[in-house]
């Protein structure tokens, strides 16, 4: 509930309110809030999308007493959750994104502005996807046992469509690891570029990783899985989301090292993780024995099955 307090927090008064009449049951549900100018407010629930009305209620279509968002309030909605200085939030906007406090993800859409042909930067933001993010404390158990041997877990990929809750099993494990669940707590260090793990603010992580956890937030992943190999020594190193060319550099670094790396990757099935050019890669470096494919929108942070890499 204050998790989502935080976000209506970062919304005009007009917003707010209309927010604040949806049942507390109906809260608890919400994947995603979307504010588009000019057209209805959309939720996304593990069932699908819903329309907010202005009663609270909220609808499988847009009707007549569904919320719009004027320009004026994606506006201010933007600015809030820049915490007024959109200036300092500059390099997230250019990769379509902020990162609120306690890991809340905005996707932007608007207009791009390019500089010697990349994007330095969007204007004119037309909309915002505010995904909800949450602690969920023992999400990861009924699937860290999979992940153990002799005293230490294997290198896993967390695979899943979006919405699938790849991000919250991985800061449960972080957690899990950290607290020692299975025997002596572990050395975890958590490579968060984008802030979704940890939401460090201020040099503090917003969510709650255990007692024996370093956090690299903000640094590119291959940058951060060598920096935590020369300098932390790590048991276990946790990221989001791997599959560039530097990063699969980076894991084979990790193998060479024997620490093992639990990341993320974006897959809804077996097929996809067949065909995905990243995925090959990275089962390639032999740094990953087991894959955990997560079922997806209708059932988060649950596993549809478990593989081990030579199955794939």
């Amino acid at each position: 509930m204050n998790r989502l307090n935080e976000i209506f927090g970062a919304m005009p008064l007009t917003l707010k309110t209309k927010f604040e009449k949806i049942p507390q049951p109906e809260r608890d549900k919400m994947l995603e809030i979307r504010l588009r100018t000019g057209k209805p407010v959309s939720l996304t629930y593990p069932q699908g999308v819903r329309f907010l009305l202005n009663d609270g209620r909220v609808s499988p279509l847009p009707t007549e007493e569904s919320v719009t968002v004027s320009k004026w309030e994606l506006s201010e909605c933007f600015k809030l959750a820049c915490g007024c200085s959109v200036y300092s939030h500059q390099e997230e906007i250019k990769n379509g994104f902020i990162t609120m406090k306690n890991g809340h993800r905005i996707g932007l859409a608007g207009t791009a502005v390019q500089e010697k042909g990349k994007i330095s930067g969007i204007r004119d933001v037309s909309s915002l996807n505010i995904r909800i993010a949450r602690e969920v404390e023992g999400a990861s158990l009924p699937i860290i046992y999979r992940l153990w041997s002799t005293g230490r877990p294997r290198g896993a990929l967390i695979a899943g469509a979006p919405l699938s809750g790849k991000t919250t099993i991985l800061r449960d494990l972080a957690r899990q690891f950290s607290k020692g669940i299975l025997g002596p707590p572990l050395r975890v260090c958590v490579v968060d570029e984008r802030g979704e793990i940890a939401a460090v603010a201020s040099g503090v992580s917003g969510n709650e990783l255990g007692p024996s956890c370093d956090i690299l937030d903000n640094y590119p992943k291959s940058e951060g899985i060598l920096m935590a190999l020369r300098c932390l020594s790590p048991d276990v190193i946790i990221c989001d989301e791997l599959g560039g060319g530097e990063e699969v550099q980076a894991v084979i670094a990790g193998l060479n090292a024997g620490v093992p790396i639990i990341s993320s990757l974006h897959a809804s099935s077996v097929k996809e993780l067949r065909m995905r050019p990243q995925s090959r890669a990275l089962l390639e470096t032999g740094a990953f024995t087991d894959i955990i494919l997560l079922k997806g929108l209708e059932s988060p942070g649950t596993a549809a099955g478990y593989y081990k890499a030579g199955e794939i």
